[in-house]
């Protein structure tokens, strides 16, 4: 009986050597490329990455890690992976640390300090290399004492400390524009619905709106600022509630997109449109804002490159070097949420609030 033959040839066939000959590099250079151990031209990474895929090679992690005494994965502490903003900062991260060699240990905080640690904890049973937090709950104390045993990189939040960096969005700056947008065209009454408030980035949005409105001598009105919690359903209720209470607005600033969609879905299902009645801007650009209907003005984040950056950081404190990377900065982009207010607007939140 004739044996049958594999479907698809195996890696292991493939070597080293045979990827530097077909990207016509050094198996040292090849190495340095999977392995981020010395600056390697982007030219030349980018040969050996496409060398890397057409040929299938699959590097021996068990033998590295034998080698040199480590496990070549990394772990990462999420809050919500079902979250599209997580999924969006997952792929920068798995990407770049895949190139490099490195898995990826994946775990969910769920905004909760105790989980977090719970997650840290099992990783380091993993041995993995190091760790890289999205936000979270988790005490500076607590990523400072853990940075003194392997390399961690944090996002959403200012600290520093040997072994440690941390990538700091602007949130200020990019809800001042979002809210100062709004401004310009003419809204006074612009509702906002903010984050959980023990959040620092929650409480940045926050500082921004209030900022964009003192510059224009618009004074906070407390009755415009409801408590959201980052997913539509917030985002939805905080809408509700704002129309049920009869209160007077022409515009909305969700301080994310998750939010600015359920305020969008609610305001629907009331027979007011977008822009027409209300104008809305979001936070972080997630994919669907450019879909939605009608196509949603957002501040960008540029939340996948978050990602890489928070890799790239990893890889240089795993080979000991001071990372210079930080996060991108913040951009409004327009699109077709926003317009100026109705010329009939002025307290029309009795008919919105009627409306079904």
């Amino acid at each position: 009986m004739k044996r049958s033959k594999p479907l698809l040839p195996t890696s292991s066939h493939v070597t080293l050597g045979r990827v530097a000959s077909a990207c016509g590099v050094s198996p040292s250079t090849v190495s340095r490329v999977l392995n981020g151990t010395a600056v390697v031209s982007a030219e030349k990474q980018a040969r050996v990455r496409e060398a890397v895929a057409a040929l299938g090679f699959v590097p021996n992690t068990l033998a590295r890690a034998l080698a040199d005494g480590r496990s070549f994965s990394v772990g990462l502490v999420a809050q919500y992976l079902e979250s599209p903003f997580y999924a969006l900062m997952l792929r920068g991260i798995e990407e770049t640390l895949s190139a490099a060699g490195y898995g990826l240990v994946v775990a969910s905080g769920h905004w909760n300090a105790e989980e977090e640690a719970r997650c840290i904890h099992t990783m380091r049973t993993r041995r993995v290399d190091g760790v890289i937090v999205l936000t979270g709950m988790l005490e500076d104390e607590f990523l400072v004492e853990l940075a003194r045993e392997l390399p961690v990189v944090v996002t959403g939040r200012r600290l520093e400390a040997p072994g440690l960096h941390a990538l700091h969005s602007n949130d200020v700056d990019g809800a001042r524009a979002a809210t100062r947008h709004l401004l310009e065209r003419g809204h006074a009454r612009i509702a906002f619905i903010g984050g959980d408030p023990r959040h620092p980035d929650a409480q940045e949005r926050e500082r921004g709106y209030r900022a964009a409105l003192a510059e224009a001598g618009v004074a906070v009105d407390p009755a415009l600022m409801r408590a959201g919690d980052y997913l539509e359903t917030g985002g939805a209720a905080a809408t509700e509630a704002l129309l049920d209470d009869g209160v007077a607005f022409s515009a909305i600033f969700a301080a994310n997109d998750q939010m600015a969609a359920g305020a969008a879905q609610v305001l629907h299902r009331r027979g007011l449109r977008v822009p027409e009645d209300v104008s809305i801007v979001g936070f972080d650009d997630l994919l669907a804002t450019a879909h939605a209907s009608p196509p949603r003005t957002t501040v960008s984040l540029s939340v996948a490159e978050l990602g890489r950056r928070a890799a790239l950081a990893l890889l240089d404190l795993l080979q000991h070097r001071a990372p210079r990377v930080n996060a991108p900065e913040p951009e409004l982009v327009v699109r077709e949420s926003t317009r100026p207010p109705a010329p009939h607007f002025g307290g029309s939140a009795r008919s919105m609030s009627t409306s079904r």
